[in-house]
């Protein structure tokens, strides 16, 4: 347990640097938003493109882990989606419920974690675990939010303006132009990995502090409305504890008990990469619903929420999981 917690201290660290800078006035209201723009329109591109760029589809294609992946996340995601478009909820923000709840922290929580337990051959699984979760399901979020908020109704006109969009998108640009260039074989040149590299390492820090920010951001935004006299106010702005419980139960339980099914029962996976593909679904929730939600200017509040009580708890669920599949580090 000791290990799993030193493993996430620094992404608590990360967050309550930001929230500290924001609370004691060294950032503005608005650095939430801008922190956030240089993640999606900078850093993580960055990232996302040199981990396709350097990827070949012979490393990733391992089809039983590929589809435990994607059917255990997007089961997930099409029942959250379901749930609260029934509670009437607009489709851009339920969509990103749907990512909170099958979004796994695989890039900032997942390689480290892994590495510890497995050593060197978790690498491939999880860098295809994240390629699924930052470029499939990133781009399958960012098309329903683009056709919750477009106004045009007819079809095919709507579908140009939502593919459109969804193409513009920097988060899905970025890993489509990098896994042209690996499949034409071209060749990234020594300065532009370089800059690669040292912007895509920027991503994680800077989604983190930004997560700090929002957070401050909510609390102060909490003080100034009890200090005018406005609590009930401010208690209707909080997010219904009953979608933050549910949505944290199908993350950290949920979500690895479906991994393990199809992981043992469909796909027959060697003992091993199934212990992988279950770790890897028991994660917290990544920033990236935060991000989205940001981007498009949609409450945040349940989601920093999800974001938060997540990596809190699964200090504690990742260790139950490993024990229960008799996982230790070596």
């Amino acid at each position: 347990m000791l290990s799993t917690f030193l493993i996430l201290l620094p992404i608590f660290g990360l967050i309550a640097a930001g929230y500290a800078v924001r609370l004691r006035g060294v950032m503005g209201a608005g650095a939430a938003s801008e922190v956030n723009r240089l993640v999606v329109w900078l850093a993580l591109p960055a990232l996302l493109f040199d981990i396709m760029a350097h990827t070949s589809w012979r490393e990733i294609w391992q089809p039983g882990f590929v589809w435990t992946f994607v059917l255990a996340k997007g089961l997930m995601f099409g029942a959250v989606l379901a749930w609260r478009l029934l509670a009437r909820k607009p489709l851009a923000d339920a969509s990103i419920d749907a990512v909170a709840a099958s979004y796994p922290n695989t890039g900032y929580v997942g390689f480290p974690l892994l590495l510890l337990l497995f050593g060197k051959d978790s690498l491939t699984p999880t860098t295809i675990a994240t390629i699924i979760v930052a470029c499939v399901f990133f781009a399958v979020a960012i098309a329903l939010i683009e056709a919750g908020l477009q106004a045009e109704r007819h079809p095919r006109k709507l579908a140009a303006k939502v593919a459109g969009a969804v193409l513009k998108n920097p988060l899905v640009l970025a890993p489509l132009l990098g896994a042209l260039c690996a499949g034409a074989g071209v060749a990234i040149p020594a300065s532009a990995e370089t800059f690669l590299k040292l912007l895509g390492g920027a991503a994680s820090p800077c989604a983190l502090v930004g997560l700090g920010l929002f957070l401050a951001n909510q609390k102060l935004a909490r003080r100034e409305r009890t200090q005018a006299g406005r609590t009930p106010a401010s208690n209707a702005a909080q997010p219904g504890r009953g979608p933050l419980a549910a949505i944290v139960a199908i993350k950290l339980a949920a979500q690895p008990a479906l991994t393990w099914l199809l992981a043992t029962h469909v796909f027959a996976l060697p003992p091993q990469l199934r212990h992988m593909a279950v770790l890897l679904a028991a994660l917290p929730t990544g920033t990236g619903p935060f991000m989205l939600a940001e981007y498009y200017r949609r409450d945040g509040a349940l989601i920093s929420n999800v974001i938060l009580v997540t990596t809190v708890a699964s200090v504690v669920t990742l260790v139950v999981v490993a024990a229960l599949m008799g996982v230790t580090p070596p």
